[in-house]
């Protein structure tokens, strides 16, 4: 497979010219899986050595403006982190004409961001509940319902999934929260004789879950594995006002000294071959409508159009603008 997949790549990119490193910042999760999916057989594509920087979205972007946008030649972040960065000038515009496999992307992974990197990876934020303990949740409004009181686990404001709690608060209000967030917070407010506790890793979520603490939870789709297998009757809610897209991004930095291979790896992540690799073995959701997954793998991931068309996008310029607020305003609801 890999030696195809190699072939294939190489037929479609070409094999760049050498360089002596190549530079990617990521999480660095899934570690054995992308050396053997992307690594390695890059490494072959382009002669040169793949070393990283590792760590979470903060860490790595602080690191990246520190450095004034130099010292990786290809970022990974979640796109409210990537929203930081282009605000802060960190991040070159991308050349659509370069990137081959950019036309068979999903249209919302194509330019999520006004002329910035694209998005490889596509997940949720919803609701998960356990059907032999709770009604079924149909709306981002049941969470307020008085039956599930003590019974929810929120993820905390700092979180990616925090200030989205805010946003439904603000729905469920009838209110814009940016432009009215005293009315959110009261709903936020009204909210928290729901809320068992706040959350800050998945994993915390998912033992509070599992230990019988909580109920019900607001969550990111890739933790929805670790809630089954805890609890097989966890289950995801769909809910009629839609979930909300989290997108993972990929940017080459204003000071990225391989700028040609930049483009050449980015087109490679995006590549029918690597997208469909990286999903069938647990690492990411495709970006491709044209990766066809088996349904067993396919209900763990936000899979096919018709999921997509109907999740809720984030406007990240008017939130971070807030973020501070927010927290603060937060913190003296949940007494933190």
């Amino acid at each position: 497979m890999k030696s195809l997949l190699l072939a294939s790549t190489l037929i479609g990119l070409g094999a760049a010219a050498s360089a002596e490193t190549f530079t990617i910042s990521w999480w660095g999760y899934n570690g054995d899986k992308l050396q053997e999916n992307i690594v390695e057989p890059f490494q072959e594509i382009c002669g040169c050595e793949v070393v990283f920087e590792t760590g979470n979205n903060a860490d790595r972007l602080g690191k990246l403006q520190a450095r004034g946008g130099a010292g990786v030649d290809v970022v990974y972040l979640t796109d409210s982190f990537s929203q930081i960065g282009i605000e802060a000038g960190l991040f070159q515009e991308i050349d659509p004409s370069r990137l081959s496999n950019l036309s068979g992307l999903y249209e919302l992974a194509q330019d999520p961001q006004g002329g910035y990197g694209p998005a490889y990876s596509i997940g949720r934020v919803g609701v998960v509940y356990d059907s032999e303990k709770v009604e079924p949740i149909t709306s981002w409004g049941d969470l307020w319902r008085e039956d599930l009181a003590g019974q929810i686990t929120l993820p905390g404001i700092t979180t990616t999934a925090g200030p989205m709690v805010v946003l439904q608060a603000g729905a469920h209000a009838g209110v814009d929260p940016y432009a009215d967030p005293d009315a959110a917070f009261e709903a936020v407010a009204a909210l928290e004789s729901n809320v068992v506790k706040n959350y800050n890793t998945g994993s915390e979520m998912v033992n509070l879950i599992s230990t019988g603490e909580a109920s019900v939870a607001l969550a990111q789709d890739f933790t929805l594995a670790s809630l089954t297998a805890a609890v097989p009757t966890m289950t995801w809610a769909s809910l009629e006002d839609g979930d909300i897209a989290t997108l993972n991004t990929i940017n080459i930095p204003v000071g990225a000294e391989n700028v040609d291979l930049a483009y050449q790896f980015i087109d490679f992540v995006l590549s029918h071959e690597i997208q469909m690799e990286n999903a069938m073995e647990g690492v990411d959701a495709t970006v491709r409508p044209d990766v066809e997954l088996p349904p067993e793998i396919a209900a763990g991931w936000t899979y096919g159009a018709d999921a997509i068309a109907v999740l809720n996008r984030v406007d990240y310029a008017a939130l971070n603008a807030v973020k501070s607020d927010w927290i603060d305003r937060w913190n003296e609801v949940f007494g933190m």
